[in-house]
C-alpha cells in the first residue's frame, strides 16, 4: 500500500550513494522540528485537516484527543493518497501547490510531529495508512556500511519521516475520514502538547475557513472552538503575469506558481476576548501585531517560516491589509468601542508599523464617526466636545460634526481619525452672533441648565440675554433680580444703563459666574449706577436717574453718609434748578440754620421730600444735619484716601508725618468724618452738635494699623476744627481749658465755658503742660509762645517751663530764633543773635551779667542748652583768675558744716576773673574769694552743698553760732538728707 517499500529503497539508495544527503535530510528535519515548527503541532494538524476538507469540498471538522500519552487527530475530507504520503516523507515539497485556498504550501508542516513523537502514523478509512519509526529507520541505516560514519557522527540520530512503513492497525473513528496518531515521547512532550491544546482558540477556524468546527478533548473533558461572534472582512485576488513578474521577482519558483493573494481581518464581538497579537500567514508567525484584531494574510515568509519576508509582495499585501482594516472599521457598529480599534503610529515591529502607517493615512477621510445631527462623517469633519448628552444636544446645531455623548473627547484615537477637539471655552465663543440670534431667553436658561459647571473659567464668557434685549458676553457685571428686588420693574432701572438679566434666562449658574444678585444695595454698588450718578448733572434728562436712585436708596435702607458718592446725584431744588445732592439742604434740617448764607447751597424740592422722605434724601447726600462719611479699611495713601472732604489731603499729610516711614501704607479700620465744616457760620451751635453723640464719635482719635501696631492719630474732624477759628474766632490750639494747668496761663487764652472739656481737648484745646510737651510739635509750640513778647510770663513760671523743657528730647525741637530770658533782673524776649546763654554755674553769673540769661537749676543747664541749641556760660567766657591772693586754711567749724569743703582757699583783696572784679570763683579745683559772702558761696559750691551757702556765711560772721546751726541741721527733714 502506498508503495512504501519503494519509497524506503529510493531514499536509502540515495543516502548510500551520497552520505552527505543523509546528513542534509537529518539536519533539515531537525531544524524544522526543533526550530521553525517546534510549537506548531496543533496548527499544522489543523492545517492538514482544513486542506483535506477543501479538497473534498466538505465542511471541515477536526477532533483532537489527548489521552494516555497519545495525541489523536481525526478529520473529515479527502483521504491520504500516494502524493500525500510522498509529501509527508519529503521536505520543502508540498503536494498542495496548485490548490487555491490551501493552508499548507511549503511542504514542511508535518515535520512538527518530530518534536513530540518517534512513532507517528496516519491512516484514512478509504485508503489505508502509513507510519514512521525512528528505531526501525535507525536499524535500516545501520545496515548500510556506507552510512556508518554518518550514524556515529550523529550519535545514532536519524531522520524520522523519510522512511515510511505501511500500517493497517489504526481504526479511524466513526464520522471521520482520517486519523493521525502520535504516541508522545515523554512527559516533557506531553506537557508541551497540553499547553498547545490549551492555547488553541478561534484563530484556528478563522485562519483556516475550511474548518467549520474544532473539538479538543483532554483527559475526558471536551471543548469546542469556533469563530462564532467574530466579525470578519476578507479581500482576495489573483495576480496577472506582470504583477507576478514585479512582485515575485525575489520569491522561490513554487511561490510564483501560486499567483493569488488573500487578506482577512477578524475582531471578536466581545472586545474583552483575547486576540493573538501576531500576524497569521495563514498559520501564526513571530511577527508582532499590536492591534485588537486578527490578521490572516498570504504574506511571503522567510525560510524559518517564522517571519514575513520583506519585499514588493509584502508591501502590496500591507496596502491591501490597511484597506481591508479600514473597511472592517466601517462595517462595525459606530459606537465608542470603535476607538479602541484605531491604531496609533507606534508598532511593535517593522511590519506592524508599516500596516499602521497605511491605516492611519486612510482613516481621516473615511466616514466612520456618527454625529448628532449630520449622520456618519469622516474624522476630519467631526468635532469632539466634553459634556453631557443634554449639553451636546443643545449645541449640536451650532458646532458642526459634533460627536454624541460617550465619545471621549480626549481619546488619542480621535487625533488619529483627524477629529478636532473643541475646548469648552471655544464652544462658548461659538455661542454668539448669527449662530444664536434667534435664541430666546428661555433657550439660554435651558443652556445654562446643561452647561458643564465644573470649569467656571472656561464658561465664564458665555453670553447672557438682558431684559433690554441686548445679548452681552459673560455674566460678570450683570445683575439678577432677587426676591428682595422683585418689586422693581426693570423699566424703572433702565435709565441707569444696568445690565439686568432677562427674567426668563435667570439661572443659579449665572451667580457662580460673576453675576450679582440685584438687591437694592448691589444695584446701587454697580459701576453703571455710579457712572449714571456721576454723569447725572450733565444729562439731558436727569430726572429718571434721580427717581431710580432714590427708590433704590429707600429700598436699601441706606443711612446718611453710608454712600458718600451719592452726593453727586443731580436733584431738583426748590427753585427748579439742578444741584448735586450734596449741595442741597433740607429746609427743616438742623444744618440749614448753621450754614453761611453766602454759601451757594440750594434747598431740596418739596415734592421730592414729600415722595421719598427726609431720611432718603439725607442718605442720598442732601444735607439735613451734618453729613457723616463712614468708611472701613481705608488705606492712608494719597491715591486711595479721598472722601471729598475739605483739606483732606493736608490732614492725610499731617497724619503720615506722625507715623514712621513704612513700605506698606497704614490702614484705618473705621473711618468717620463730618463733612461740610467749611460752610458753617454759627460755630457755637455747630460745636454744641459736634460735641454730643452721635457726631462726637467723629472727634475721637482714629486707630491706625501701621507696621503691625495700632497707633492713635487725630481724626479728620478734630484736626480740621483744631486749625480753624471755631471758638470765639480763635483756633482751639490757641486756647486752654478754664481748669487747665496754671503754667499755661498767659500763654493761651481761656476757652469759652459751656462746652464739654473732653470735646475741647479732642479738638486741640490745651489742658496741661505735660500733655502739650508730649504732643507732636508741642515743645516747639511752647517755645514759639515764649518768644512772643506780647504774652506775659513771670520769673517763677518761666523757671518751671525751662525745667519741663529740659526733659524734652532735642531731636523733637528745632532751634528757636528767640527765647524768653532774664536780662539784668528783668524777664524779656531775646533774639538768639543777642547771645543768650544758659548758666550752668553761679560763679559765672558776674561774667555774663550783660547777656540775656536762661536760668534753670544748674544740673539741667546742659540738657536745656541742647534743647535750645544755646551756648553754656562757660563756653563764652574764659573764667581764669587774673589776680593774686594768699592761701588760707578753711575754718574747722566750716568743715563741720561742709564735710566736703576743701582744706584751704585763696583769699584775694580784690578778686579779678578775666580782668573783672567778682566776689568768688571756683577755678581748677581751688576756691578763690574776697569777703565773707564770696567765701561762703565758694566753699558751699566746692563742697556740693550750694543750698547751705547762707548758713556758711552766718557761721563765718559769728563762729559762736556753730552749735545752734548744727542743731538746726539735725532737724532737717529726711527727704533733704
Amino acid at each position: 500500500m502506498f508503495d512504501t517499500a519503494r519509497l524506503r529503497d529510493t531514499v536509502l539508495a540515495a543516502w548510500t550513494a551520497s552520505p552527505a544527503r543523509f546528513r542534509e535530510d537529518a539536519n533539515a528535519e531537525e531544524d524544522f522540528a526543533l526550530g521553525g515548527y517546534r510549537d506548531r503541532l496543533v496548527v499544522e494538524l489543523a492545517q492538514n485537516a482544513a486542506d483535506a476538507a477543501l479538497r473534498a469540498g466538505v465542511p471541515g471538522r477536526l477532533r483532537l484527543t489527548l489521552a494516555d500519552g497519545v495525541l489523536l487527530a481525526a478529520n473529515v475530507g479527502a483521504p491520504l493518497d500516494q502524493s500525500g504520503v510522498e509529501g509527508l516523507c519529503t521536505l520543502r515539497v508540498s503536494g498542495k501547490k496548485d490548490e487555491v485556498g490551501a493552508a499548507g504550501r511549503f511542504g514542511v508542516g508535518f515535520a512538527a510531529v518530530v518534536s513530540v513523537t518517534d512513532t507517528p502514523s496516519v491512516s484514512s478509512r478509504a485508503t489505508g495508512g502509513v507510519r514512521w519509526s525512528r528505531e526501525e529507520t535507525a536499524a535500516l541505516v545501520a545496515a548500510r556500511p556506507e552510512l556508518a560514519a554518518e550514524l556515529r557522527g550523529r550519535e545514532g540520530h536519524v531522520p524520522l519521516l523519510r522512511l515510511p512503513f505501511s500500517d493497517d492497525s489504526l481504526d479511524v473513528p466513526e464520522g471521520y475520514d482520517t486519523l493521525v496518531r502520535l504516541p508522545l515521547r515523554d512527559q516533557a512532550a506531553e506537557q508541551a502538547v497540553r499547553r498547545m491544546l490549551e492555547e488553541a482558540g478561534p484563530a484556528l477556524p478563522l485562519s483556516m475557513p475550511a474548518l467549520e468546527s474544532v473539538e479538543i478533548e483532554v483527559d475526558g473533558r471536551t471543548r469546542a472552538i469556533s469563530a462564532e461572534g467574530w466579525h470578519v472582512v476578507a479581500e482576495s485576488g489573483t495576480f496577472g503575469p506582470e504583477q507576478v513578474a514585479e512582485l515575485f521577482a525575489d520569491r522561490p519558483t513554487e511561490e510564483r506558481a501560486r499567483p493569488y493573494w488573500e487578506v482577512r481581518w477578524a475582531v471578536p464581538g466581545d472586545r474583552r476576548a483575547d486576540v493573538p497579537r501576531v500576524v497569521h500567514a495563514p498559520t501564526p508567525s513571530d511577527e508582532p501585531l499590536d492591534l485588537p484584531a486578527l490578521l490572516i494574510a498570504s504574506f511571503p515568509m522567510t525560510t524559518d517560516r517564522r517571519h514575513v519576508a520583506p519585499g514588493p509582495l509584502t508591501d502590496f499585501l500591507v496596502a491591501r491589509a490597511a484597506e481591508a482594516y479600514v473597511r472592517l472599521l466601517g462595517e462595525l457598529p459606530a459606537t465608542p468601542d470603535l476607538l479602541d480599534l484605531v491604531p496609533g503610529l507606534m508598532g511593535k515591529g517593522a511590519l506592524d508599523a508599516a500596516i499602521r502607517r497605511e491605516i492611519v493615512k486612510a482613516l481621516p477621510d473615511t466616514p466612520l464617526l456618527p454625529t448628532i445631527s449630520e449622520g456618519v462623517v469622516p474624522g476630519n469633519q467631526a468635532r469632539a466636545v466634553d459634556g453631557t448628552a443634554g449639553f451636546l444636544a443643545k449645541i449640536a446645531g451650532i458646532v458642526p460634526g459634533l460627536l454624541p455623548a460617550g465619545w471621549a473627547s480626549r481619546h488619542p484615537a480621535l487625533t488619529t481619525l483627524g477629529v478636532r477637539r473643541v475646548d469648552l471655552a471655544d464652544v462658548v465663543d461659538m455661542l454668539s452672533g448669527e449662530a444664536v440670534e434667534d435664541k430666546d431667553p428661555a433657550w439660554w436658561r435651558s443652556l445654562y441648565e446643561v452647561l458643564p459647571a465644573d470649569d467656571l473659567e472656561a464658561i465664564g464668557a458665555v453670553a447672557v440675554p438682558l431684559a433690554d434685549g441686548r445679548l452681552v458676553r459673560g455674566p460678570r457685571g450683570t445683575l439678577v433680580l432677587s426676591q428682595e428686588s422683585g418689586t422693581f420693574d426693570p423699566a424703572l432701572l433702565a435709565p441707569l444703563g444696568l445690565r439686568i438679566v432677562h427674567p426668563d434666562a435667570v439661572h443659579p449658574l449665572l451667580l457662580r459666574l460673576g453675576a450679582a444678585e440685584a438687591t437694592p444695595r448691589t444695584v446701587l454698588e454697580d459701576p453703571l449706577t455710579h457712572a449714571a450718578v456721576s454723569e447725572s448733572l450733565n444729562s439731558a434728562d436727569p430726572e429718571p436717574v434721580a427717581q431710580a436712585v432714590l427708590a433704590l436708596v429707600d429700598a436699601a435702607g441706606l443711612t446718611a453718609g453710608e454712600a458718600p458718592w451719592l452726593a453727586d446725584l443731580a436733584l431738583r431744588g426748590a427753585d427748579g434748578e439742578l444741584y448735586a445732592a450734596g449741595e442741597l439742604l433740607l429746609a427743616e434740617g438742623s444744618l440749614a440754620g448753621l450754614i453761611d448764607p453766602e454759601v451757594p447751597f440750594g434747598v431740596a424740592a418739596p415734592d421730592l421730600v414729600e415722595k421719598f422722605g427726609p431720611h432718603v434724601l439725607a442718605a442720598a447726600g442732601v444735607l439735613d444735619g451734618f453729613a457723616v462719611v463712614n468708611d472701613s479699611d481705608v488705606l492712608l495713601d494719597p491715591a486711595e484716601c479721598d472722601h471729598d472732604l475739605d483739606l483732606e489731603d493736608e490732614w492725610l499729610e499731617a497724619v503720615l508725618d506722625l507715623l514712621p516711614d513704612l513700605d506698606v501704607p497704614p490702614v484705618v479700620r473705621e473711618f468717620t468724618a463730618v463733612r461740610d465744616l467749611e460752610y458753617v457760620a454759627d460755630w457755637p451751635s455747630a460745636l454744641a452738635l459736634l460735641s454730643r453723640p452721635p457726631l462726637r464719635a467723629a472727634l475721637r482719635p482714629m486707630r491706625v494699623l501701621a507696621a503691625g501696631e495700632t497707633v492713635e492719630v487725630p481724626s479728620y474732624t478734630a484736626w480740621w476744627l483744631s486749625r480753624h477759628p471755631v471758638l470765639g474766632e480763635r483756633k482751639p490750639t490757641e486756647l486752654r481749658l478754664p481748669t487747665g494747668d496754671p503754667l499755661l496761663f498767659g500763654l493761651y487764652g481761656e476757652a469759652p465755658a459751656g462746652i464739654d472739656e473732653d470735646a475741647l481737648k479732642m479738638i486741640g484745646v490745651r489742658s496741661t503742660l505735660a500733655e502739650l510737651l508730649d504732643s507732636r510739635g508741642g515743645p516747639e509750640e511752647l517755645l514759639d509762645l515764649l518768644a512772643d513778647s506780647s504774652l506775659e510770663v513771670d520769673r517763677a513760671q518761666l523757671r518751671s517751663l525751662w525745667i519741663a523743657l529740659a526733659a524734652v528730647d532735642p531731636a523733637r525741637v528745632s532751634p528757636p530764633e528767640a527765647v524768653r530770658a532774664v536780662l539784668k533782673g528783668t524777664v524779656t524776649v531775646a533774639d538768639v543773635e543777642d547771645g543768650p546763654v544758659v548758666v550752668e554755674a553761679p560763679d559765672l553769673l558776674a561774667l555774663v551779667e550783660d547777656r540775656p540769661l536762661v536760668l534753670a537749676p544748674f544740673d539741667l543747664a546742659e540738657a536745656l542748652s541742647e534743647v535750645l541749641d544755646l551756648s553754656l556760660a562757660g563756653e563764652v567766657v574764659t573764667g581764669a583768675v587774673t589776680s593774686a591772693g594768699a592761701e588760707k586754711p578753711v575754718p574747722p567749724e566750716v568743715r563741720s558744716l561742709l564735710p566736703g569743703a576743701p582744706v584751704t582757699y585763696v583769699e584775694h583783696d580784690e578778686l579779678l576773673v578775666d580782668g573783672r572784679p567778682v566776689p568768688w570763683r571756683f577755678f581748677e579745683g581751688v576756691v578763690h574769694a574776697t569777703g565773707v559772702d564770696g567765701l561762703a558761696r565758694g566753699l558751699a559750691w566746692a563742697a556740693g552743698q550750694w543750698g547751705d551757702r547762707l548758713a556758711v556765711a552766718a557761721l563765718l560772721r559769728d563762729p559762736a553760732r556753730v552749735p545752734l546751726l548744727l542743731a538746726e541741721a539735725d532737724l532737717d527733714p529726711t527727704a533733704s538728707i
